[in-house]
């Protein structure tokens, strides 16, 4: 459920309408609502009952300050994947001891300063990762949490650009390989084997695949326990998917119910992590974008939004497909069939192709599910500035970044002596 609803024909978040939004703030623009938010990680937390359990937030999802705040004041952990999300966790509020840093290349520099900050683990790709934090952790002789990401070989059934837990992905340690791996660890002075961890996928929408590889990942602890490798947690990723169109993803209590029952099955007592993104920012988020231009064509009618593949990039990415709404119900135009397209000049750029839709130039249009990657794979392609983002709480409503200008695009860049 999200709180973005219409009310007698006005599209609103919460209790504000979007036309306000738009009207004040400008178009493009990203909108999110604390109160969908909120909703969609409390129900994470809640699914686990008593068993012992943290929500390590998916940073990547959605990486703004406001959005971290909310979550810091929830005592969310997070998930990263490079320093930068640990500063931006670390200037949000957010706790470095409930830090796991994720992904394959973890640079030295990046490696140096998480160990500095204390954060709880590092999610390890590789023996050369391993290997590489020994070291920089030698450099102060801090003991370093680990766990090892292995790869349990397991089709997620999702977009191949999201599928992550097949052995010709990059990511992890093959799980046939991974004791040697944990055996490797034990032996490096400076690097304490904490957990395990998985992650086959994102946007999920079956049960079978989580199963799966819960207990190939069981069994491998179980096959760890007898080389006397003892953990303190299991980390299983995130991935769970959300509702785009006409998906039925699983809700997190039967996620956390299978879970539970796979690990009593095993007889597995490990406090659980859990990394979700995209299904707690995904609902509770929209792009707004304003109607330039309709453009009848012999084959296809358009309409020309603000907005673009900067902006928005998944549609042309994964060919994702996210709802596109009216703000307002009420217009007075015909209702047609509309390719929705952008400035940008790659026909690639485009929100929506073959909407019906009632609009007219001046319009404004509301992409929903646009919470979880949107604004963060966001670019100036074609010098364009990139979009504020709005916070909405119950009837008002805050600017939680502000439109980028032409002089912020290009600062940093200078013009050498052609002389």
């Amino acid at each position: 459920m999200d709180h973005f609803q219409y009310r007698e024909g006005a599209y609103y978040a919460e209790d504000v309408p979007l036309s306000t939004i738009a009207k004040d703030v400008g178009t493009p623009c990203y909108v999110y609502s604390r109160a969908t938010l909120e909703r969609h990680w409390k129900a994470f937390d809640q699914a686990f009952g008593d068993w012992p359990h943290t929500i390590y937030y998916a940073v990547k999802s959605n990486s703004n300050l406001g959005v971290l705040g909310l979550f810091a004041h929830l005592d969310s952990g997070f998930d990263i994947v490079s320093s930068g999300e640990l500063k931006r966790v670390i200037q949000a509020g957010g706790r470095p001891d409930k830090v796991v840093f994720s992904g394959v290349g973890k640079t030295v520099a990046e490696i140096r300063y998480a160990i500095e900050q204390e954060i709880r683990c590092f999610n390890v790709e590789s023996l050369q990762e391993l290997d590489r934090i020994n070291s920089v952790a030698s450099e102060t002789d801090a003991i370093v949490s680990i766990a090892i990401r292995v790869n349990p070989d397991v089709d997620a059934q999702t977009h191949p650009y999201i599928s992550t837990g097949l052995k010709e992905n990059k990511f992890g340690i093959p799980i046939a390989d991974a004791v040697q791996a944990y055996r490797h660890a034990e032996n490096l002075p400076h690097l304490h084997v904490s957990g395990v961890t998985c992650h086959i996928g994102s946007q999920l929408t079956s049960l079978e695949p989580f199963e799966d590889c819960f207990y190939r990942v069981l069994s491998f602890i179980d096959e760890l326990k007898t080389e006397g490798i003892e953990l303190d947690h299991l980390d299983v990723g995130g991935g769970l998917g959300v509702t785009y169109k006409d998906e039925s993803p699983p809700h997190p209590t039967e996620y956390t119910t299978k879970l539970i029952e796979c690990l009593k099955s095993h007889g597995c007592e490990l406090p659980v992590m859990i990394e979700p993104g995209r299904v707690i920012t995904a609902n509770a988020g929209v792009f707004l974008t304003e109607v330039q231009y309709i453009k009848d064509g012999d084959e296809r009618n358009f309409a020309v939004v603000d907005g673009a593949m900067n902006d928005l990039l998944r549609p042309a990415l994964y060919q994702a497909w996210q709802e596109i709404l009216p703000v307002n119900l009420l217009s007075a135009s015909a209702e047609r069939v509309y390719d929705i397209v952008g400035p940008v000049c790659e026909s690639a750029d485009f929100l929506g192709k073959q909407r019906t839709l009632k609009v007219e130039a001046g319009d404004v249009l509301a992409v929903r599910s646009a919470g979880a990657y949107g604004h963060v794979m966001s670019s100036n392609y074609n010098s364009r500035p990139r979009p504020p983002e709005v916070l909405v709480d119950g009837d008002r409503y805050y600017i939680v970044r502000e439109r980028e200008s032409f002089e912020q695009m290009i600062r940093g860049e200078f013009i050498p002596d052609f002389s």
